[in-house]
């Protein structure tokens, strides 16, 4: 339909230009045009210096024409829009009101031309026509269709219909103000060069629903668009800044202009099949319409719609009854204001003070559902199939004759309603945008102008479209209620702000716009201010704000997980891996914990790791304890008991100062496991090792001088010959030299590459083990290397004496603790091998606790016993005594070489 329409004015234009030529062909034959657009408006041109274009939508729709005429024809209207005509009656207010200023165009008054666009495409262009040639002249006359110069124009109404206007008025930089147009294309210079406007573009209103969308956390949106250039192109910019807000639309669908029942159910059906519970509405009012009717036909209900300015305070849509489906819209309005001597000018209307105006004798039929008297002006009149799509609809005249006596106080509609002038403000302002140009122009002073190389001046009314632009891009006033207006280089407001409204039902049951906050804008600078007292109502069973995702925000502990082909919005929970948090609901990514902490059960924060090492307060700890300190306890009551029977034979026997080294080195082992105990430190770890391997190196070379006193009387046991006596200093010497040498060994150790505190996160993640870092491996194996090497010299040197006779076996005994030690220590290491953490440590305690009992039990507990419990025994002749070289058939004991130094008669071996 709206293509024909456009067919049809480009059909009159081509006729008119044809005419053009028939005429230069024959100067003598004068030609009118066969037809003219059927336009209903207003003019006032007499006696004016210039006259002020305006397009308004008067109508919603033009009645179909029937296609069966071939011959253009301009269609009639229909669907009286009460909203459009007060816009109109605003310009025509605004107009009186400037030529009764003295401030502004002192010397000039201006006229105006007003038609309705009917809310077409096709009107607003034949209104265009008709602005710049006219119907009646014989050749086209630009700018002067009605006697006076045409200075710019106002309008044309809905974005739509002005690109269509100015892509031909802008062929001749003609001045466009809009003043409800905000489609972002009409900024671009190139396109629409003469356009300029006093409503923000949708790339701020866009913006600010954006910012809407993320200030109450919703990601999942759903946008509906009339099917023209202000819901497309506002559609497509609201896409772009929710992808960039990483926001997602759920669905982008339009509804169309022209009525058709499968296109408005389709979209109708994405709305009921959608997740998205809030619905962006980028549409007009009366595109709106047979939409919101669906709605109620189908029974939606628990939307949040987001509405444009376009239909946020409409009536049209605002009525009670549709409350149900559309209650707490919430969306952004231009700001409101109070224009004075405007609700006296509405009221001041009526049929009989112009036969001829049809508008008015039409708003007065509609208004008050009756017919004026002699009059053929129809209404009321809907051509449009109805919501089913099954049948036509047509309402005509009523019967009731109007009487004039009827009064408009007793009316409310949107026309007499000035509790909400939000674009009928912004219509005054532009037309004072373009008489403020006008003025600047006016008072230029000749040689001080801004034209050509000697400043020239232009004047009203022979000045040109392109010089009264020249001041409209500098256009800088301020408006009766104190507010700036002042537009950029592309035509649009540099600053302002929009009116955060939310649909309320105040007491008497009327839909309010109740004001919840507010959007400021300048330049580059957005900010949305919604204090937390704003009392909003949500349309939902619960009446709190409603959650609109494709999947529900994840919950600490889980990321997102992209799903294939699908918006980012769309994504599915994925729990962290261990080690990995997130602690806010919604991550992309989960985070990981530091070295020292470690993921909860919910993986929703890092907790410290268990910390791990043996502590003295568990039970293995503390058994461990007692255990040292019993065995400590027992080899210094061994050592008391040596103490007091320091003096009797056995205690002399076989080196009585040895025994009391292996004692302390006892005490020095036992004790030693007590630093394996408790959280490791740089102190405790060098110590342990060190002290260990000198106890041990300290008890085995000791071991060792005894073991080399039995390895001597041995051999003379088994030669029978005479030895040379080894000296008690020798046996101190071998002592001495072996814990010097393990001393060298350890001071190497702890001054190259000490053992180290160190924290263990390897064995196992969810632990922090605490343990010693050994350093250099090549320096413990040599200190604990020498330790056995001691070892295996004491246990050979004992294996060969074992059989050397005496009533106490001491040979036997040491080759017992030998294997003891030897037993413990070659099943530690593959028990320490196979063991982590704290049990390793209670593994070398026990290994070092199993061979200091061993060694304490075989060496030691024999020799108490007879001291303790058998005292008899403990004699010389018991224990051995002298015996003459000449009986060289006795064999010798371990005590009886052992015997005093001061008998000449016996060959000693070793002595005390």
């Amino acid at each position: 339909m709206a293509s024909r329409q456009i067919c049809l004015a480009l059909g009159f234009l081509a006729l008119l230009w044809a005419e053009l030529d028939t005429q230069n062909k024959t100067e003598e034959l004068q030609c009118r045009l066969m037809a003219k657009f059927n336009l209903s408006g207003y003019v006032d041109a007499k006696n004016h210096s210039l006259v002020i274009a305006g397009l308004f939508p008067i109508h919603s729709r033009i009645i179909p024409v029937d296609e069966a005429i071939l011959e253009p024809v301009s269609p009639m209207c229909e669907g009286f829009n009460f909203r459009g005509f007060r816009w109109m009656k605003t310009m025509i207010h605004t107009i009186k009101e400037i030529n009764e200023r003295k401030d502004i165009l002192p010397n000039h008054t201006l006229g105006y031309q007003i038609f309705d666009s009917c809310y077409t495409i096709s009107k607003a262009m034949e209104s265009s026509l008709v602005f710049l040639t006219g119907q009646e002249e014989f050749k086209p006359n630009f700018r002067n269709s009605t006697g006076s110069i045409l200075a710019a124009l106002v309008g044309a109404g809905g974005s739509a219909l002005s690109v269509a206007a100015s892509r031909i008025l802008g062929l001749y930089y003609m001045p466009q103000v809009g003043y409800t147009s905000s489609c972002s294309i009409l900024s671009d210079k190139f396109q629409f060069p003469s356009y300029l406007r006093v409503v923000p573009s949708d790339k701020i209103q866009s913006e600010a629903m954006v910012n809407l969308i993320r200030h109450f956390g919703w990601v999942w949106v759903g946008a509906i668009a009339a099917d023209d250039d202000y819901g497309k192109y506002g559609v497509k910019t609201f896409k772009e800044k929710m992808e960039s807000a990483n926001l997602c639309v759920a669905f982008s669908e339009t509804i169309p202009k022209v009525y058709s029942y499968e296109k408005m159910k389709k979209a109708v059906d994405i709305v009921k099949g959608s997740t998205a519970k809030v619905i962006v509405l980028y549409t007009s009012d009366i595109d709106l319409s047979p939409f919101v009717l669906e709605v109620i036909h189908h029974n939606i209900t628990d939307r949040t719609w987001i509405a444009s300015e376009a239909w946020i305070t409409s009536a049209l849509i605002a009525k009670p009854e549709y409350f149900p489906y559309f209650g707490g819209s919430i969306g952004f309005a231009i700001p409101r204001t109070i224009i004075p001597g405007l609700k006296e000018f509405l009221y001041d209307v009526h049929p009989s003070k112009d036969p001829n105006d049809t508008l008015t004798i039409e708003f007065w039929q509609t208004a008050f559902n009756c017919t004026w008297p002699n009059s053929s002006v129809p209404y009321n009149v809907d051509h449009r199939v109805n919501m089913t799509g099954k049948e036509d609809r047509l309402y005509d005249m009523s019967d009731q004759l109007c009487t004039g006596e009827e009064k408009l106080e007793d009316l409310k509609n949107t026309y007499l309603d000035t509790s909400q002038l939000r674009i009928t403000n912004n219509v005054k302002q532009a037309v004072y945008a373009i008489a403020h140009a006008l003025d600047l122009l006016s008072r230029c002073q000749e040689g001080q102008g801004p034209f050509g190389g000697n400043n020239q001046c232009a004047y009203i009314p022979t000045f040109d479209f392109w010089q009264l632009m020249y001041y409209m891009k500098e256009i800088k006033f301020k408006s009766h209620d104190d507010k700036w207006v002042v537009l950029d280089e592309n035509g649009d407001l540099k600053f302002g702000h929009y009116d955060i409204l939310n649909w309320q039902l105040d007491d008497k049951g009327e839909i309010s716009f109740v004001t919840v906050g507010r959007f400021n804008f300048r330049t580059s600078m957005f900010e949305l201010v919604i204090p937390t007292n704003s009392t909003i109502f949500w349309n939902t069973e619960s009446s709190r704000r409603p959650d609109s995702f494709c999947t529900q925000v994840c919950p600490p502990g889980t990321r997102k997980g992209i799903r294939q082909g699908q918006p980012i919005c769309c994504f599915d929970c994925i729990p962290c891996a261990d080690g990995y948090v997130s602690e806010k609901p919604g991550q992309r990514e989960c985070d990981p914990c530091s070295e020292d902490d470690w993921s909860n059960a919910e993986k929703s924060k890092c907790v410290p790791k268990f910390v791990e090492f043996l502590a003295y307060e568990e039970a293995l700890g503390f058994t461990l304890v007692i255990l040292s300190i019993f065995g400590a306890l027992v080899v210094l009551a061994v050592t008391v008991v040596y103490v007091i029977h320091r003096h009797t034979p056995l205690v002399k026997a076989n080196d009585r100062e040895l025994s009391f080294f292996i004692q302390m080195s006892l005490v020095i082992t036992v004790l030693s496991s007590m630093l394996f105990i408790g959280k490791p430190c740089n102190w405790s770890c060098m110590a342990r090792q060190v002290t260990l391997a000198l106890g041990f190196c300290l008890c085995l070379s000791s071991i060792l001088g005894k073991t080399i006193s039995l390895f001597f009387a041995y051999r003379i046991s088994v030669s029978k010959t005479r030895l040379i006596s080894m000296h008690p200093i020798y046996r101190k010497l071998i002592v001495l030299i072996c814990v010097l040498g393990e001393i060298g060994i350890c001071t190497a150790y702890l001054v190259l590459d000490p053992p180290r505190m160190f924290k263990n996160i390897e064995i196992q993640n969810v632990k922090i083990i605490f343990e010693c870092n050994e350093g250099s491996i090549e320096f413990l194996c040599s200190i604990f290397g020498f330790d056995v090497l001691l070892a295996l010299l004491c246990f050979l040197t004992t294996f060969v004496a074992r059989k050397l006779p005496d009533n106490y076996y001491e040979g036997k005994c040491i080759t017992f603790g030998m294997l003891v030690f030897f037993i413990v220590w070659i099943s530690f290491v593959p028990a320490y091998l196979s063991t982590k953490g704290k049990f390793k440590v209670a593994v070398e305690i026990f290994a070092i606790l199993a061979s200091s009992y061993g060694l304490l039990g075989c060496l030691f507990l024999p020799k108490c016993f007879i001291i303790l419990l058998r005292p008899k025994r403990n004699t010389e002749e018991t224990v051995g005594g002298r015996i003459p070289t000449v009986d060289r058939s006795i064999q010798l004991t371990s005590a009886s070489v052992s015997s005093e130094l001061n008998s000449t008669t016996v060959s000693t071996v070793l002595d005390e």
